[in-house]
């Protein structure tokens, strides 16, 4: 008896850590674009604005891909799926999406993803789901919804939907790539790794598209207006690569790992309310009550899709409550 409290313990004290990993992960996502808009307000494309904070964060994990460069070897189709579909596919979709149709329609797309994954799991891996982690997302992508207006300016244009979706779609590759090889104990591949060649991978592929060479180098030496406080475009950038990038990735793989692609990936929805309110805060982009109430609903469907931990191998319902050592486990591997 004492020996099933102690892992159920150590189970609950992994799943806390993982939530928590998983928070930390849509707050630095989720600063991301408060930083990058004064930069392409104060004239940087916002392609090159992508660029830059890929190349820079790739930079800064270079020394991990250098100890980790057995990887090459060992999971060539990992690193390169993860760079091509975990980093550069989903802003790439992204931003190219927003040129067609409006910011807040490609956003509520692209955060499909949390239902894409729940179908990944039960279409693909066909293991059953719970009711309650299907409401969790149908919450969570319902208060989207409000957060980001998308009755205020819906365009049926065919090509931005589709790009989206196709954001969308790679974003479940993040979430389902990050937990590649989750279960293989001494064998799983160290997440900091996959993260440092998937952001190398990504900046090949983001060179090609953004052209960084027309890009005008002078305007990161200047100021960048934030709601009328000027801000040292290096300062805003330093911020976008080492928090919104490094630290996002870092802590949002490690997340996966400790709790699953659904969970995390219904966790992450809360990127769109952070970004809302650092938005309110500090570039004076104010909420409406909508938005406000679709806030606590994308947190209630959070709260309700993790509240039980899911186990690999387990014939119980995705989200219904696993082996609580099983994840422990998992936990330690990273």
């Amino acid at each position: 008896m004492p020996v099933h409290t102690s892992e159920s313990s150590q189970g609950n004290r992994g799943r806390g850590v993982g939530l928590g990993l998983a928070l930390t992960s849509a707050l630095a996502f989720g600063g991301s674009g408060v930083a990058a808009k004064p930069l392409i307000e104060a004239g940087l494309d916002p392609l090159h604005v992508v660029w830059l904070r890929v190349a820079g964060a790739a930079v800064v994990m270079l020394p991990v891909a250098v100890r980790h460069r057995a990887l090459l070897r060992r999971r060539p189709a990992l690193l390169a799926g993860f760079g091509l579909l975990a980093v550069a596919g989903v802003q790439a979709c992204y931003f190219a999406a927003i040129s067609r149709i409006p910011v807040g329609v490609a956003l509520l797309v692209e955060y499909l993803a949390p239902a894409l994954v729940l179908g990944w799991v039960r279409f693909v891996q066909r293991r059953p789901v719970t009711r309650a982690a299907a409401l969790g997302v149908v919450l969570a992508v319902g208060g989207l919804a409000c957060v980001v207006e998308v009755w205020s300016g819906l365009s049926f244009d065919a090509l931005g939907l589709l790009l989206a979706l196709g954001a969308a779609c790679c974003q479940v590759g993040y979430f389902v790539l990050s937990d590649q090889g989750s279960d293989s104990g001494a064998e799983a591949p160290d997440p900091l790794g996959v993260i440092a060649y998937g952001l190398l991978v990504g900046t090949a592929v983001l060179t090609v598209v953004a052209r960084p060479w027309n890009m005008d180098w002078s305007l990161l030496a200047r100021s960048a207006d934030m709601d009328g406080t000027p801000v040292a475009a290096g300062l805003l950038l330093t911020w976008i690569v080492l928090v919104a990038t490094v630290l996002a990735y870092v802590t949002g793989v490690v997340s996966v790992r400790r709790l699953s692609p659904q969970v995390a990936g219904v966790v992450a929805c809360l990127e769109a309310v952070i970004a809302t309110v650092l938005a309110w805060v500090l570039l004076g982009e104010h909420l409406s009550a909508p938005q406000i109430i679709g806030g606590a609903v994308v947190l209630t469907g959070a709260f309700i899709a993790q509240s039980s931990a899911p186990a690999k191998g387990s014939p119980e319902p995705v989200a219904s409550g696993g082996t609580e050592s099983e994840l422990s486990a998992r936990g330690t591997a990273t």
